[in-house]
């Protein structure tokens, strides 16, 4: 035995003499900005803050806790989470010895025109033969390269990568939320506007019609008048259906049939924070669930790369067999008559395909080269969505304050403009001009209001937040 294992060491020896394994390629982003654009030091970012903390509208949060327990995108990434850890576990069992019971019993029955016939019925003065055999049949693989090793690590990454990319989906799946509930507040604050602006014009119609009649406008001023009560008019039908496709997506989002969806809030009773905390860039590496899963996708690539090239090396398998045979049923369990053992070892070294695993290992160096390019156009394009949702937000505040401001002077010249118009110092036109330019103004002050909210929460899922 001792010969048997110098034997196989001496020949393991020659063949690692012109083996040469890769090295894994480390973390390849060495050059992230130290701050976003906007020049900001400040570690701190909302990104890290839980959900609960980010949304203080109790009606948002009740829809996105309804979410993350029912969404279906979330339940199939709990599932593929679930298959890596089964795949993990598979992974962990490499090192483990093979060990197989096998029972078997055949009878033969050479020709008696063939040797085997003829001795069997000479020597053993019988016409067939009988074997029962009973055996627990060992084997393990050594792990000298490291392929076992690499399978592992890539398995683990696997799975961490299957949580990552659930935390990606949680993070989607709240800011869709969040902003499907910002739009829904602003189509009822458009209901209300286009609502108030028909009550306007038909106050102002009733008071064209009674000049009308009074003979000090004509029958266009009516018509007019009754035009553009009848452009706000149409705008009802319009925001009504998109309120019910806004609940129903909300209600798809939360796993639901579709249903209304309750408010408890209106659009004025939110507020747009002046500031938000970005943090820092590096944040993002430690955080955002989609960079992170591209790490852990070069941490794959880099073990796969070992596993191509470990298979091009020789492997060593040691085996044993052992248990009870016999020709004979009622010799079978004659102990230790019956029993056998066989013991042995070989080294396979692949060299017909040494081209074809040459070339796998030649692509999944290029495969992980691809994933460091990938991890790298990751990470740019997590710190571009940050610095555009910075802009966003900062431009979307001053644009908000010149429409805030246009509103306010639109309802002074409606309120004017009424005023004059019953004095006759103003004509039916400029009434309705004034009074279709509030509409129009108020409609935008809706929308810009929103966007600011949705921008709010865009910056909070590009910095990694949603998931905690």
């Amino acid at each position: 035995m001792k010969t048997f294992i110098n034997g196989f060491l001496a020949l393991l020896i020659l063949a690692a003499s012109s083996c040469s394994l890769t090295k894994n390629i480390a973390n390849p982003i060495k050059d992230v900005p130290m701050n976003f654009r906007d020049g900001n030091t400040d570690t701190s970012s909302i990104g890290a803050l839980p959900v609960k903390d980010f949304f203080g509208t109790p009606a948002i949060r009740n829809l996105i806790d309804s979410a993350l327990l029912r969404n279906i995108d979330l339940q199939m990434a709990l599932k593929n989470i679930e298959a890596s850890e089964l795949m993990l576990q598979r992974a962990k069992m490499g090192n483990v010895p093979q060990l197989n019971l096998q029972i078997t019993a055949n009878s033969n029955r050479p020709s008696d025109n063939s040797l085997n016939g003829l001795s069997t019925s000479q020597f053993l003065k019988t016409s067939h033969i009988e074997d029962f055999n009973a055996n627990l049949g060992l084997s393990w693989e050594a792990d000298i390269w490291g392929k076992i090793k690499k399978q592992k690590e890539a398995a683990y990454a696997g799975y961490l990568q299957s949580a990552e990319v659930k935390k990606a989906v949680q993070t989607r799946i709240v800011a869709e939320v969040a902003m499907g509930f910002y739009q829904l507040l602003m189509l009822d604050a458009q209901l209300k506007v286009a609502q108030k602006n028909i009550e306007l014009n038909t106050s102002t119609l009733k008071m064209i019609k009674m000049q009308f009649d009074a003979g000090q406008v004509s029958s266009l001023a009516i018509q007019q008048a009754e035009a553009q009560l009848l452009s706000a008019t149409q705008l009802i039908p319009q925001i009504t259906t998109a309120i019910s496709i806004q609940e129903n997506a909300l209600s798809v989002l939360t796993g639901k049939f579709p249903t209304a969806i309750e408010r408890a809030a209106t659009l004025a009773d939110l507020t747009v924070p002046d500031q938000l905390a970005v943090g820092v860039p590096a944040n993002l590496l430690r955080i955002r669930p989609d960079v992170k899963s591209m790490e852990l996708g070069l941490r794959i690539a880099n073990a796969k790369v070992g596993i191509a090239n470990a298979m091009m090396y020789p492997s060593l398998t040691i085996s044993a067999s052992g248990g009870l045979n016999s020709f004979k049923a009622s010799n079978w369990f004659n102990i230790p008559a019956s029993l056998f053992g066989v013991v042995g070892g070989g080294i396979t070294q692949p060299i017909f395909q040494r081209k074809e695993l040459k070339t796998q290992f030649e692509l999944a160096k290029i495969e992980r080269e691809k994933s460091v390019l990938q991890f790298r156009q990751t990470v740019i394009g997590a710190v571009a969505e940050v610095s555009n949702e910075q802009a966003r937000l900062i431009n979307l505040k001053n644009e908000y304050a010149t429409v805030q401001t246009r509103v306010q002077t639109l309802q002074l010249a409606v309120k004017n403009s009424e005023l004059l118009f019953k004095s006759g110092m103003a004509n039916y036109l400029e009434v309705i001009t004034a009074q279709g330019n509030l509409l129009r103004g108020e409609l935008d002050l809706t929308t810009i209001k929103t966007a600011q909210l949705n921008a709010g929460v865009a910056l909070y899922r590009a910095l990694g937040g949603g998931w905690q």
